[in-house]
C-alpha cells in the first residue's frame, strides 16, 4: 500500500500498518518531511515495542516501508493508496485526478480527511466505486478507532475488504451509515469546538478555565483547547472554513480570534505557542486539572 504524506498522521499511520506486517511506501516530496518521518518511525516504533505498546514487530516496523519523493511510476502494485496531506480540498482534488491516472482499476483509492466527505473527490476520480474515507485518529496504537465512510459510490465488498484489514491491523473501525460531514466523532467534536471557541472569543472564560473545568466535569486528561493545540490551529481552521461553506450558515464561521492566532503563526503544540505555551503547558502538571 501507499500513503501519500509524510506529516503527523502519515507518519503515525504508516508506523501503525506497518508494525502489523503492512508493507508501506511513503511519499512525500520534502526531503526534511522524509527524514523526520524515517527518524519518528525508527525512534517511536522502538519505544512502544519496548513499553509493549505496540508489538515487537513495531522495532523494524521500518523495514518494511520505503521513503519517497513522487508516487508516479510506485504505486502500481498498490492495492490501496490513502493520502493524508494538509486539510485543503483544491489540493486533495488536485491530486485525486492525477492518483486516478496512476494507479491500477482494482485499487482503492482514500483519504484520511478528518472533515471532507471523499463524495466531494468522486467526481475527478476514474472509479467512485473505489473511493471512500478512512480516518484514523492521532495515535492509533492509543487510539485504535477508525471510521470509514462510502463516497455515496462505493462498492461495499471493498468497505469490507479494507475494514477486515484494519481489523489485522490492530485497529477498531467503524462504518457509517450514508454520508456525513465530519463522520461520527468529528462532527461530534466539531460542536464542542465551535462552542468553545465563540465562548472564549466573546471573552466569557478563558481557554485554561475552559480546558479545567472540561476535565473536571469529564474525567479527561485533555480539553477542547489542549486538543486544538495538538491538531494544529492551522489544521482547525481550515477544517471550521470548509463546515462554514457547507452550510452556508454565518453561524458556522470561524471567530476572527482563530484567523488571527493562525495569521500570528501561533498554531499550536508545533509552533510552541498556541492557547497554551509548549514545551510545559499546564495541562502537562501532574495534578492538572487541580494544581490550582
Amino acid at each position: 500500500m501507499a500513503l501519500i504524506g509524510a506529516g503527523s498522521m502519515g507518519r503515525q499511520i504508516s508506523l501503525q500498518l506497518a508494525a502489523h506486517g503492512s508493507h508501506v511506501i511513503l511519499v512525500d516530496p520534502d526531503e526534511s518531511a522524509r527524514d523526520r518521518a524515517r527518524t519518528y518511525i525508527r525512534d517511536t516504533g522502538r519505544a512502544l515495542a519496548d513499553t509493549g505498546v505496540l508489538n515487537r514487530a513495531a522495532e523494524t516496523a521500518i523495514d518494511n516501508m520505503r521513503f519517497v519523493d513522487r508516487y508516479e511510476g510506485q504505486l502500481s502494485d498498490c492495492w490501496l493508496v490513502l493520502e493524508a496531506v494538509p486539510e485543503r480540498m483544491e489540493l486533495k482534488r488536485e491530486l485525486f485526478a492525477r492518483l486516478s491516472d496512476e494507479v491500477d482499476e482494482q485499487t482503492i483509492l482514500a483519504t484520511n480527511s478528518s472533515s471532507f466527505r471523499s463524495g466531494l473527490l468522486a467526481d475527478v476520480t476514474s472509479h467512485p466505486e473505489r473511493l471512500m474515507n478512512i480516518h484514523f485518529l492521532n495515535h492509533p496504537w492509543m487510539r485504535p478507532a477508525v471510521e470509514l465512510m462510502t463516497s455515496g459510490f462505493t462498492d461495499e465488498a471493498h468497505l469490507g475488504s479494507v475494514y477486515s484489514f484494519l481489523r489485522q491491523s490492530g485497529l477498531y473501525p467503524v462504518i457509517v451509515q450514508g454520508e456525513s460531514t465530519g463522520f461520527l466523532f468529528n462532527r461530534i467534536w466539531r460542536a464542542v469546538k465551535k462552542e468553545s471557541l465563540k465562548v472564549v472569543a466573546a471573552g466569557h472564560g478563558t481557554a485554561e478555565d475552559i480546558d479545567r473545568f472540561w476535565c473536571m466535569s469529564t474525567g479527561l486528561k485533555m480539553g477542547p483547547f489542549a486538543m486544538m493545540d495538538r491538531v494544529g490551529l492551522d489544521v482547525v481552521l481550515d477544517i471550521e472554513r470548509h463546515y462554514a461553506s457547507e452550510s452556508g450558515d454565518p453561524n458556522d464561521k470561524p471567530p476572527e480570534m482563530l484567523e488571527e492566532m493562525v495569521a500570528r503563526g501561533e498554531l499550536g503544540v508545533k509552533s510552541g505557542r498556541g492557547f497554551y505555551q509548549y514545551p510545559g503547558p499546564s495541562f502537562e502538571h501532574p495534578d492538572w486539572p487541580y494544581d490550582k
